[in-house]
């Protein structure tokens, strides 16, 4: 059996992972590691709590380990997420898997002032994690340039392409070096987001080592039938009779993860909502106490599907259905990580049917139901009729969408921070001169919108840029 001394680790890394106490890499980390230490592009999906962090984690701090370190404003690896408590969760593993290395990185996202993030960019970063916004954000104000990047990743890649994101995307590739390598990791991949991601990576090593958008043996999945206004009692009934400790519950919207919270505490049962609406501080807040055990439930829009990591983590209620199918994967994702069991719950009443079966198509089988006795609903959820898989449409390419993501291999032999000359007319397709200033932010056509709160759809107080009237205004994420 394969161990992480065999893949060709740098021993400070490998003294880090061990003091992580890990010594078998799980199988994504197994192909995806020497992988990149060959230095091919990856495409890789495998579920959630499989340890994808680490699968380009590991090998990207080993290839920084021996360059040059980052000039000033400048970052040799940027990993992009997209929420803010991803982003976080990334950073914390870089800086602990890297803690015995001599590289610098730091983490930026909006919802939090933007002066400490500038200062810290100003020696330059080996490693930068970013949500796409504050990035952007940061570009417009001369605080990081991009043309040192030697990696590109991009986690949760599927949120990251889809179009809630994808204009961001665009500009930020933009203005990368053509020369790069790319990894994508996620726990699903559409055959549309699929296909986008084609056009990113050149001959990419593509990963799957799980069916695909297929959820955790290690989960217990049942559906309870329940009439939409009484699935507050229902809830509430459920987690008194089960005792249980630690529930994460989601909901479709912001205003509904409120009014769930403040019911869930009038009957006597701690809970704490968090959303893109909530500032950072109170986000961080609520989740450091449900990890602490001083409240018992925590109730979440999709936001949190793509950025929470509580290790044991026993049961997800889903009070109300996503209406993507393959949000259910990453919100029930949360649980039975790393091999360790879960129970995944979700309320369903009538109107849902069509999205539960949705869910069942995708991951192939149907969810058992099982009737809270006293709470029979009026109108029965039937056991899902059969459905055909659709058959995959073909991915509409955003104008443009192509050309952006066109990338050069590196050349053999070509040592790291060794890129191509770049004649005017690429320097001009890609958008940045070597000898050009960054754009103003008044001609940027990104806005001043930090990116935690894009991922909601809401502006950051605390951290807004000025001149913001001649900035034409971003497509806004329908994110709930």
């Amino acid at each position: 059996m394969t161990q992480f001394t065999d893949l060709g680790l740098a021993e400070p890394i490998l003294k880090a992972v061990t003091e992580q106490g890990y010594t078998i890499p799980s199988p994504v980390q197994a192909q995806a590691i020497p992988a990149v230490l060959a230095g091919r592009d990856v495409m890789a999906a495998a579920q959630t709590g499989t340890g994808k962090t680490a699968g380009f984690t590991l090998p990207m701090l080993h290839l920084l380990q021996n360059g040059k370190s980052a000039g000033a404003n400048r970052t040799r690896a940027l990993v992009l997420t997209p929420t803010r408590e991803l982003a976080a969760q990334v950073g914390e593993n870089v800086a602990e898997y890297g803690k015995y290395l001599q590289l610098r990185s730091t983490v930026v996202f909006g919802g939090v002032s933007i002066n400490p993030q500038m200062i810290a960019l100003r020696r330059g970063v080996d490693v930068l994690v970013a949500c796409p916004g504050r990035l952007l954000d940061l570009y417009q104000q001369n605080a990081i340039r991009f043309d040192a990047v030697e990696f590109l990743v991009l986690d949760e890649a599927d949120r990251m392409l889809d179009m809630g994101f994808i204009h961001d995307i665009k500009k930020i590739l933009a203005l990368l070096p053509k020369q790069r390598q790319n990894l994508l990791f996620s726990a699903t991949f559409s055959p549309e987001i699929r296909t986008l991601a084609k056009g990113l990576v050149h001959d990419p090593l593509e990963i799957d080592v799980s069916p695909r958008n297929s959820t955790a043996h290690s989960v217990e999945q049942w559906v309870i039938p329940a009439d939409k206004k009484r699935k507050p009692q229902l809830l509430s009934q459920l987690l008194k009779d089960n005792q249980w400790k630690q529930v994460l519950v989601f909901t479709r919207t912001k205003h509904g993860a409120n009014r769930l919270a403040e019911h869930l505490q009038k009957n006597d049962i701690t809970a704490a909502a968090i959303h893109g609406n909530k500032s950072q501080g109170a986000r961080t807040r609520a989740l450091a106490e449900f990890k602490s055990g001083d409240i018992a439930v925590l109730v979440a829009t999709d936001i949190a599907a793509r950025g929470l990591d509580i290790e044991q983590l026993p049961h997800v209620v889903n009070f109300e259905l996503p209406n993507v199918p393959a949000d259910y994967v990453h919100r029930i994702g949360r649980t039975g990580r790393a091999g360790a069991t879960g129970e995944a719950i979700s309320l369903v009443c009538a109107e849902e049917l069509e999205d539960l079966e949705g869910i069942e198509g995708l991951i192939g089988k149907s969810i058992e139901r099982r009737v809270l006795a006293g709470f029979e609903p009026q109108v029965a959820v039937p056991e899902s009729r059969p459905r055909a898989p659709r058959k995959p449409k073909k991915a509409k390419d955003p104008k443009g969408f192509k050309d952006t993501f066109d990338r050069e291999p590196r050349a053999p032999g070509a040592g790291r921070g060794q890129r191509r000359p770049q004649g005017d007319g690429q320097r001009r397709a890609e958008g940045q001169g070597q000898s050009q200033k960054p754009r103003s932010a008044g001609a940027a056509a990104n806005g001043n919108r930090s990116a935690g709160n894009r991922a909601d759809g809401n502006r950051s107080d605390s951290a807004r840029p000025q001149n913001r009237s001649s900035a034409p205004r971003r497509p806004r994420n329908p994110q709930a």
